[in-house]
């Protein structure tokens, strides 16, 4: 099956990969951000939301989709980078 280049020249699969990597950048970040305010105000409600919701994202069957990375390993990294800093 051969997939159309878009304008820039990726495929639609290359695509589809390039935005998979973006939802999981982005919810890394969030992640990172979220945890950082927690480790300084325990009680900021809108970063508990926000790190509870990107946990049940890396534990997803959406998140499963688009990677095979080990979510607990993600999440353990950040935590402990975030812990380190």
């Amino acid at each position: 099956m051969h997939l159309k280049n878009d304008m820039y020249g990726f495929s639609s699969e290359d695509s589809y990969e390039r935005l998979g990597h973006a939802i999981i950048v982005q919810a890394v970040k969030d992640y990172r951000v979220a945890l950082k305010r927690l480790k300084n105000t325990p009680s900021n409600t809108a970063s508990t939301y926000t790190k509870d919701e990107v946990e049940r994202f890396f534990l997803s069957d959406f998140y499963r989709m688009i990677t095979n990375v080990d979510p607990q390993f993600i999440m353990s990294k950040i935590k402990e980078e975030v812990e380190y800093k």
